[in-house]
């Protein structure tokens, strides 16, 4: 069961004034991440949008420190931390490493993957808005089929989304999870078991990103549910091979009710050139992953 609002601890380690567009995700998110992990977190990221969220030193509003590194590198950034606190003999903080999609579906996948390998203490977040949002909504291996993006503005993507949970899963790590930032709760509850884990964990983050998609800033939280109600995003976590369903996708499942993912579609605008056909053929990914995922789950 996911922790109430009102249950969370009432420290702040983000503070108001951030840097990132209205309606933003991720600000959302990150607020109950820190609150999860507490202030004794050192925390690296590339050049992204968590980067206009940071702003610049001394004008900052998060009260944790953290390191920018390079594009592709985030994974290798904190492995050095890791090794540096372990050297130290600081064992009480957490290394928590964040990037978006583009600096974890593409140029990221390496270094990951070798701190994965190794079984390096580390919690990655792969905040996912699905493009490269921060540089100008380019197109990465994240955006799903039929979407409009600059780099795609004509003819939508073409190619489905990448499946990286499931290559994530294929280095049999101690966590894994997905989450959403309309679901606090869920986020908090995750963040607070992977603390608690040696060896890297890795957390799939979807966030809704109102002018990369196309939809009012108001509505921010709306599209983050509807993506799970959808089935769209699936919230579960997968404990050395075991798969359990979390929050309103273990509801969902219980139930047997999931909403059509055209209430999903209809109301971003990156999706305005999608065909019936195409939203059929959307539908039919979304009800494979489903049932791919009931098979396996424990509810």
């Amino acid at each position: 069961m996911s922790t109430a609002i009102l249950d969370l601890p009432e420290e702040e380690y983000i503070m108001p004034g951030t840097r990132t567009c209205a309606g933003c995700g991720l600000p959302i998110a990150y607020r109950y991440i820190l609150k999860a992990l507490g202030p004794k977190t050192i925390m690296t990221h590339p050049a992204c949008c968590l980067t206009i969220l940071h702003g610049i030193y001394p004008k900052t509003p998060i009260a944790i420190n953290a390191v920018n590194n390079t594009f592709a590198s985030t994974a290798a950034s904190a492995t050095g931390l890791a090794a540096g606190l372990k050297a130290t003999g600081r064992n009480d903080f957490t290394v928590l490493a964040m990037a978006g999609d583009g600096g974890t579906f593409d140029m990221g996948i390496q270094a990951l993957s070798g701190a994965a390998e190794r079984g390096t203490d580390i919690i990655y977040v792969c905040y996912d808005n699905e493009a490269y949002m921060n540089t100008g909504v380019q197109r990465s291996s994240a955006t799903p089929s039929g979407a409009m993006t600059t780099t795609t503005p004509f003819i939508p993507k073409e190619q489905p989304k990448k499946d990286f949970v499931q290559i994530m899963e294929a280095h049999h790590l101690p966590y894994l999870a997905t989450a959403c930032s309309a679901y606090p709760g869920d986020v908090y509850n995750k963040f607070l078991k992977a603390r608690e884990i040696k060896g890297t964990r890795f957390i799939h983050l979807a966030v809704p990103c109102p002018p990369g998609w196309g939809f009012p800033t108001k509505d921010t939280v709306k599209l983050g549910r509807l993506s799970v109600e959808t089935g769209v995003v699936v919230l579960y976590e997968v404990v050395r091979g075991a798969l359990q369903l979390t929050g309103k996708s273990l509801s969902m499942a219980r139930s047997g009710r999931k909403k059509p993912v055209e209430d999903y579609l209809k109301i971003q605008g990156r999706f305005k050139k999608m065909t019936a056909e195409q939203i059929a053929d959307f539908q039919r990914q979304v009800d494979e992953r489903w049932e791919q995922l009931m098979a396996r789950a424990e509810f």
